[in-house]
């Protein structure tokens, strides 16, 4: 289920032959019955060290070429232009460590920057979409702490209609106070993939996040299985006491990518992977 103003939920391998070449002595066939070459001027082992040396050569230059792009705020790129430049990395990693502070367990204190903005989003779309919006006391708490002042007084009875409705719930597969029937695990986790800047001003931001969502109930039996959707949550964010606030949410489907091939896991090891590993601090 997504998140949004809409009334918070909306509906390597690798492969090969496995052969191995066995050298044998000169004048001798190999496995294959390919017949030895006769050593004449650059033996073949030296010509493969030294083509081996040059590959390794131009890749360590293009790896210092795109570094460098990476790093110059001044590099225009492909197409000669910065916005276009930073439009093609928008997520690429600052080495600037997550914030340490917390209000209501969501992370708090973001610089009064695009990055801090960005990073900022992605944290608040992890808040807004768990299963603490399921609880009443919990849900008002993140509201507190993720939005501003005014759109947090209006979200909290617009929400508190959404999670306690019966038909939503009944859907979920939950019970009426938003808990889990017994013998199963409520899962609903948000996982970032990248976020984008729309628009930047200083004090007002408009960032999108694209995230992966798991949702559903883990146990035998269930009916509503933890399955995995993708959407695309757009935040209007606002500079109000000394960190970033949301303002306005908006969440579209997608953009979601082609499944794997990966066999699902048993309701009972999703249930300990969900127990098992915490959530993150995201960063940009």
């Amino acid at each position: 289920m997504s998140i949004g103003d809409d009334g918070g939920y909306g509906d390597g391998r690798g492969s090969g032959t496995g052969q191995t070449r066995t050298r044998l002595p000169d004048g001798e066939s190999d496995t294959y019955g390919t017949p030895r070459r006769g050593r004449s001027g650059l033996s073949s082992r030296n010509l493969v060290t030294v083509v081996g040396v040059v590959v390794l050569l131009i890749a360590a230059i293009a790896f210092a070429n795109r570094g460098g792009s990476g790093n110059s705020e001044t590099d225009t790129g492909s197409t000669g232009s910065p916005k276009d430049q930073a439009a093609s990395r928008p997520t690429a990693p600052t080495g600037t460590k997550p914030v340490t502070g917390k209000s209501a367990g969501i992370a708090t204190g973001f610089p009064k920057t695009e990055q801090g903005a960005q990073s900022a989003a992605a944290n608040y779309v992890v808040a807004l979409s768990g299963d603490g919006m399921y609880q009443a006391d919990r849900r008002d708490a993140i509201v507190d702490a993720v939005y501003t002042p005014s759109a947090a007084t209006a979200r909290k009875e617009s929400l508190r209609k959404s999670y306690t409705d019966p038909k939503f719930l009944a859907q979920a597969g939950l019970k009426a106070d938003g808990s889990a029937p017994q013998g199963m695990t409520f899962v609903s986790r948000a996982n970032p993939v990248g976020t984008r800047t729309e628009a930047f001003e200083g004090a007002t931001a408009k960032i999108s996040v694209w995230y992966s969502l798991l949702f559903g109930l883990a146990g035998q039996g269930s009916q509503n299985p933890v399955a995995e959707s993708w959407y695309t949550a757009t935040m209007q964010l606002q500079w109000v006491n000394g960190d970033w606030k949301i303002a306005g949410l908006t969440t579209g489907a997608g953009p979601a990518p082609v499944g794997g091939d990966q066999a699902a896991a048993t309701a009972d090891a999703i249930s300990k992977a969900v127990q098992g590993f915490g959530g993150l601090t995201y960063a940009r």
